[in-house]
């Protein structure tokens, strides 16, 4: 033991070894706070007129996953999955997250050491009667800056968080781009129907106006009911262009998700089809599991390790800072001699610089991304405030637009009857025109307000299905494409 210790202690080789052995085990210090999972408390169920049970139907989280499949549209399903495989923002999220394990890659490559090599070449005179020279030079450089601290470590657990909020920003933007495709299919067919009530109503509408013509002719009526009933007819004509434009631009809208041009995909949509529905049996599981589900809150958390970290990083700077450096090369006044072992020069050694003269600026630089831990914690609270929100009121809108729907279901029926009626009564003389534009407007209402109000039915749940973090599945590779 005597004799190791000699050899240790009394020779080049063993102070250097002592030496790098106590860095050794200083490099296994890590300054600055480690990042704990923030704590929120979240109510455990879901309140209001709309709540349910935590009811999970039968596939769970891959039914919140591709949601869309519970409409029964292939259509829909189809759009949705296009979407998902070619929309603009869903590739700019994705190159973010190259962009950001790139960074991350930058950040690691500080743990190790860096080597290069140089070569010049000079030819020079001192004096106008000197001869003229030439000189050679090649050689290696490398350099190890010991992490004792851990500040390049606290680095990389930055850069690591920085690259998991990414993934969940391009989940997010899966997320609101499945609910927006879906949303705006139903507004199309939503318009469609519509059109085609507004498109019938008229031709009922044209149907009394000629009948009135020719009573108004007979002398039965007045030129009053002929002219409120061309008034009426073109009240009701004027709605269709316009009907006809939000249709169309809300094709373009779809198609822009899609990545085609205006016009691309009119002919595949053109045929009218029902508004899409599907069983409001969704599984809501309980507001905790937002935490889990929901990719915006999952990147905020990311967000917080982030910042956690880099206080670390800036923790660091207020300790000193070891490197090892070390050369190798050859330098001769010709090529020739260049690798003769006359030639060699090398140098190694340790370094250590410190900021002992810029703690002001150091201590103030830990203040501030203890700051942005702050904000980090707080837009973590702030998100999911609004997660809750969002899925409190989608429950909401959902249940009482079923009740809305049933009560224009009635008011359809009635109107129906009233102008059935209505028009009996009028061809027998025996009520005046007013009536029967009454009539006939209450069922142009009450049917486009039917036909709204489906669509919102099936928007409000593709609403929840949003807000509960649907549209993304975990065995999807987050780094890839569908």
């Amino acid at each position: 033991m005597d004799r190791i210790h000699h050899i240790l202690t009394n020779t080049r080789t063993g102070r250097l070894s002592l030496w790098l052995a106590c860095l050794a085990l200083l490099a296994g210090c890590t300054v600055g706070p480690d990042f704990s999972p923030p704590r929120t408390d979240v109510p455990k169920a879901w309140a209001g007129p709309g709540a349910m049970p935590a009811t999970q139907p039968a596939g769970g989280a891959q039914a919140l996953g591709r949601w869309w499949k519970a409409f029964n549209d292939p259509l829909l399903a189809s759009l949705v999955e296009r979407a998902i495989e070619s929309n603009l923002d869903l590739r700019i999220a994705q190159a973010r997250i190259r962009q950001a394990r790139a960074s991350r890659g930058v950040a690691a490559s500080g743990l190790g050491p860096s080597v290069s090599a140089s070569g010049a070449y000079n030819r020079g005179q001192s004096g106008s009667g000197s001869p003229v020279t030439s000189h050679y030079q090649a050689g290696f450089d490398a350099g190890w800056e010991i992490d004792i601290f851990g500040g390049v470590r606290r680095g990389v657990e930055a850069a690591d968080a920085q690259v998991q909020a990414a993934v969940e920003d391009r989940r997010n933007v899966q997320v609101t781009l499945a609910a927006e495709t879906a949303r705006l299919y139903v507004q199309l067919r939503s318009l469609q129907q519509r059109l085609a009530i507004a498109r019938r109503n008229l031709e009922l509408q044209q149907h009394s106006a000629e009948l009135t013509r020719q009573r108004f002719e007979g002398g039965f009526v007045s030129g009053l009911d002929v002219a409120n009933a061309q008034a009426q007819v073109a009240t009701t004509s004027s709605q269709v262009p316009l009907l006809e434009s939000s249709a169309r631009q809300t094709l373009y809208a779809i198609e822009l998700l899609l990545d085609r041009t205006p016009g691309s995909l009119a002919q595949e949509l053109a045929a009218p089809a029902d508004i899409p529905y599907a069983p409001p049996a969704v599984p809501l599981g309980v507001p905790a599991d937002l935490l889990r589900r929901r990719p915006d809150i999952r990147s905020a958390e990311a967000g917080i390790h982030a910042a956690t970290a880099n206080i670390g990083v800036a923790v660091a700077d207020l300790f000193p800072r070891a490197t090892i450096n070390a050369s190798l090369g050859w330098q001769a006044d010709s090529l020739s001699s260049l690798l003769n072992p006359a030639s060699r020069f090398w140098s190694f050694g340790p370094a250590v610089t410190w900021n002992a003269f810029q703690s002001g600026r150091v201590l103030s630089n830990i203040e501030v991304q203890k700051a942005l831990e702050e904000q980090s914690i707080l837009a973590y609270r702030q998100t999911v405030l609004t997660a809750i929100q969002e899925v409190e009121n989608a429950l909401v809108a959902s249940v009482k637009e079923q009740e809305h729907r049933k009560a224009l279901t009635d008011a359809v029926a009635a109107n129906r009857r009233a102008v059935e009626l209505a028009g009996q009564l009028y061809a027998q003389g025996n009520t005046d025109f007013l009536n029967v534009l009454s009539a006939q407007q209450g069922l142009l209402n009450s049917e486009d307000a039917l036909a709204q109000s489906t669509a919102a039915i099936s928007t409000d749940l593709i609403a929840l299905y949003k807000a509960l973090g649907g549209g993304w599945e975990e065995t999807v590779p987050p780094g890839g494409q569908k």
